[in-house]
This record gives C-alpha cells, sequence and structure tokens, in this order.
C-alpha cells in the first residue's frame, strides 16, 4: 500500500477568508496565531482535521482555520467530537472551548469525554468570566468576583480546570497561556500527538471584561518567579536563577521552598508519566489561584485504551462471532410495523 506525502503547507494554508471578530487586544487572537503557525509542522493534511466548538467568544476559532469545522451548540462540542473521533479515527479531532461554555452547561460532556479517553484535543481557554454575553462571573471566577451577575460577589467555589480533568481520569493534561508562543505551541503539539483525550488549560486574557486576571503571574516581570515550570524528569524548581523548588513532605503535602535551604536533591522530580494521578493532582492544587506561584506544563501523560480503538474492536469481534450482520434485516425484525 502507498501512501501520499503530506503537502507542504505554511500558515496561510491554515488560515481561512474570514474575518477574525474578537475584540482588539483579546487573547484569542495569540492562541489563534500559534495554532495556525504550528498546523504546518504537524504533518497533517487540512482536509482530514476538524475543529468544533461550542458557543462563546473561544467558539469562533473553526470559521478562522481553513480546515473542516462546526461551530456546534453550547456545552456539546465533547458529544459531537466524541461521535466523530470515533466513526472517523482517520481525523484529527480538536475541540475548542471556553470555561463557561466547557465548566458550565458541558461540564458533563467534557468529563466523560476525558475518562472515555476519547482521541481528541481539547482546548480550553480559561478567561475567568463569560466574555460572549457581556461579563457575568464564570465556573471559574473567583470568590467575592463582583459582576453585571453577581453584583454582591460570587459565592461559588471556582473549579480548578487541570484538578478537574485529572479527577476526571484524563490521560493527557496540561496548562499554557496566551503570553508565551512558544510554550503554546509545544504545549499544542504534545496534546495532539497524544493517543487519547488531550485536556489543555490556556490562561487566556480577556481584556474587555475581566482584564488582567492573570497579570500578576503572565506578565514578563513576573513569569520567573510566579511560573513553575514541570519538565518530565526534572527536579521542579523556578526563580529567575532557579532558587526557589518544590518538595513532597511526610504526609505528601507539596511546599515551595528556597533550594538553598534544602538542597538540590530534595526537590520533588516530575513524573509526568506516573499512573496513579496523586501526585500530578496534587500540583494543580499548589496554587490557590492565579496570584500565587503556579506550575505550567503538562500535569499528566500516560498511555490507556482509547475509546473509539476499543469501539472498533468489539465491533470486529462482534463480525467474527456472527458474521456480518444484515441491518436491513435488523430494523425490521421482532417488533417493527410499517408507517403509511
Amino acid at each position: 500500500m502507498t501512501t501520499t506525502a503530506v503537502p507542504l503547507t505554511t500558515r496561510k494554508d491554515w488560515t481561512s477568508d474570514q474575518e477574525v471578530r474578537w475584540c482588539p487586544g483579546c487573547g484569542d487572537y495569540s492562541i489563534l496565531a500559534a495554532v495556525q503557525m504550528l498546523m504546518p509542522d504537524l504533518g497533517v493534511r487540512r482536509e482530514n482535521t476538524v475543529f468544533i466548538s461550542g458557543i462563546g467568544c473561544a467558539a469562533r476559532f473553526p470559521y478562522y482555520m481553513s480546515t473542516y469545522g462546526m461551530h456546534s451548540i453550547h456545552g456539546r462540542a465533547p458529544a459531537i467530537a466524541t461521535g466523530l473521533a470515533t466513526t472517523r479515527p482517520d481525523l484529527d479531532v480538536w475541540v475548542v472551548t471556553g470555561d463557561g461554555d466547557a465548566l458550565s452547561i458541558g461540564g458533563n460532556h467534557l468529563i466523560h469525554a476525558l475518562r472515555r479517553n476519547v482521541k481528541m484535543t481539547i482546548l480550553m481557554f480559561n478567561n475567568q468570566i463569560y466574555g460572549l454575553t457581556k461579563g457575568q462571573y464564570s465556573p471559574t471566577s473567583e470568590v467575592a468576583k463582583v459582576t453585571k451577575s453577581t453584583p454582591f460577589g460570587s459565592l461559588d467555589t471556582p473549579f480548578n480546570p487541570v484538578s478537574l480533568a485529572l479527577g476526571a481520569e484524563a490521560s493527557f493534561v496540561a496548562r499554557t497561556h496566551d503570553m508565551d508562543r512558544a510554550h503554546m505551541q509545544e504545549t499544542f503539539r504534545r496534546a495532539h500527538a497524544h493517543a487519547g483525550a488531550a485536556f489543555v488549560e490556556v490562561y487566556q486574557n480577556c481584556n474587555v471584561f475581566n482584564d488582567g486576571a492573570f497579570e500578576k503571574i503572565t506578565s514578563r516581570d513576573a513569569r520567573s518567579s510566579m511560573l513553575i515550570p514541570l519538565e518530565h524528569g526534572q527536579p521542579i524548581r523556578f526563580g529567575a536563577d532557579g532558587e526557589r523548588g518544590v518538595v513532597q513532605r511526610a504526609d505528601g503535602r507539596l511546599e515551595i521552598v528556597d533550594v538553598s535551604e534544602v538542597g538540590e536533591d530534595s526537590l520533588l522530580v516530575h513524573d509526568e508519566a506516573r499512573d496513579d494521578p496523586g501526585l500530578a493532582f496534587a500540583l494543580s492544587r499548589l496554587a490557590r489561584g492565579p496570584f500565587e506561584p503556579t506550575p505550567i506544563g503538562v500535569f499528566r501523560a500516560v498511555e490507556r485504551p482509547e475509546y473509539g480503538a476499543e469501539m472498533a474492536r468489539q465491533v470486529v469481534q462482534a463480525q467474527e462471532r456472527r458474521g456480518v450482520g444484515d441491518l436491513a434485516a435488523l430494523l425490521r425484525s421482532g417488533s417493527s410495523w410499517t408507517v403509511g
């Protein structure tokens, strides 16, 4: 069997003719640029690539990619993507969603797509607000957040999206942010290469309704002291000179320390391939919010059976045991009737 080489492409080939319609200065522009610039390097075809979205500002994404795509309904993008990914394993299926779309009405669809380990790459833009509907609080908004829908401050404890994904047994979980294109592209590249459901939280600034939500950790001056890079097989340390690090105490608790006080040998070595998600979960809880030193990178990347492949295997087994089925005969068997 001969295969045709994937044609060389550029960012222009992956860019549609549609006018990009986000607010000037929105973080979505940098995420879109990162994806468009990454696609030529992935060795995939435009005609085999699909972007599926729900509702929200992020949901406009498929219009701006010169691929197949679907702007679906609120919260249901993972469900629609599941149907496509399981029936067309030859396709690259991407889901683009926001914190409101994915974690509110779509929360149930998201966690089941992750636990089933359906082959799809989920990019969740988290701006901690409802942007499209003009500034209501979202499932990731902080407690006491004053918005149009919470004039006296939000009472809700917010979701931690990475913790949620790990709790759903997602086999690939990562976090990146819209101010670092190189980090986004490397994270997206790894997520795409993963053989299963990959979940990436992207800190994304909404400069109209929640400007500066992540500035304390993602601004250029703050990154070295506030972002904790996770690198597989490496001690977890950060700071301009790597002067701070993470240790695990005897009771399992993680703590940020000065390396000079404990020594590098005491630092926790990151293991993204660890089957037990407990340590990755503990890392996801290291920061109470985007105002404390926050881990960034790949939290978990493990192998386990992919839902679509397992479903196809069952179909083959059923055919081998019973022979090729007759759909028409099945539809007309047993309790059936004719209308008209």
